[in-house]
């Protein structure tokens, strides 16, 4: 799907750009002209990886752990400062799934599942919540409208069992995007979530050139798995002018490897 193009550039940030999808959507946005704040955790190299990708200039790289909130202030500010303001969020930063964070609750200590539980909720909902909260009263007081995009996953819908607390932010996520929509629309501000299933991201590399790959590819009738551009291209459209209506939505894109 293409993205509608602007009347006048527009001003983004987006969490968690330093690689994957989150690259991947800065692109696009800096493809139809605009102007991007590169976020990220603790990998500041990367990020300026992705700042060297970007068409155009005018971009800005700020760092900050959203999982702490006068982290996410200092993003917010940096990136207002940085742009001028922001027309458009992109909530993509995330702890994810691991080898090393899993907590199968028939297989794990009582403090390795608090732990687990404690760094997804910071940042997968909290950080997410308080980064939006910041960002829509920019928002609404230039008056402009906007558009903000949740990052949210198939597992959502289908459960994680070796990740519960990730699948349960992440279904978090997208309920508090449709809060937001409904107090945001008056404000001329879409808010919308995507829910991708597995993407072809480094971080995911190495579980799907190894044994377990041919049956994850397998969980779609397309045989294959996402792409970050894919889901770039979706956030492009969700955030262009002509997807004001959509508000409220959750977008699946699982390529028919679920269905709700």
């Amino acid at each position: 799907m293409a993205a509608e193009s602007r009347p006048d550039p527009g001003t983004a940030l987006v969490t968690g750009a330093s690689r994957g999808i989150g690259r991947a959507v800065a692109q696009a946005f800096a493809r139809r002209g605009d102007r991007v704040a590169v976020h990220y955790g603790r990998d500041r190299g990367a990020a300026e990886r992705t700042l060297a990708s970007l068409d155009g200039s005018g971009h800005v790289v700020v760092g900050g752990d959203l999982g702490d909130p006068a982290g996410a202030q200092t993003v917010v500010d940096a990136a207002i400062e940085g742009l001028g303001s922001i027309s458009v969020l992109v909530n993509n930063a995330a702890v994810a799934p691991s080898a090393g964070n899993a907590h199968r609750v028939d297989d794990v200590s009582f403090a390795a599942w608090q732990r687990a539980w404690s760094d997804m909720v910071a940042v997968n909902l909290l950080g997410a919540s308080n980064v939006t909260m910041l960002v829509a009263q920019h928002m609404i007081a230039r008056g402009s409208g906007g558009a903000i995009v949740n990052v949210g996953s198939r597992g959502a819908f289908r459960g994680e069992p070796d990740h519960p607390a990730y699948a349960a932010t992440k279904a978090a996520l997208h309920a508090f995007g449709q809060s937001m929509a409904l107090v945001l629309a008056p404000h001329g501000i879409s808010v919308t979530s995507v829910a991708p299933g597995m993407i072809a991201t480094e971080r995911q590399a190495s579980k799907l050139d190894g044994v377990a790959g041919d049956g994850i590819r397998g969980q779609s009738p397309f045989a294959r798995v996402g792409t970050p551009e894919e889901v770039a291209d979706a956030v492009a459209y969700l955030t262009s002018p002509g997807a004001v209506w959509a508000s409220g939505t959750v977008l699946d894109l699982n390529g028919a490897s679920y269905f709700r």
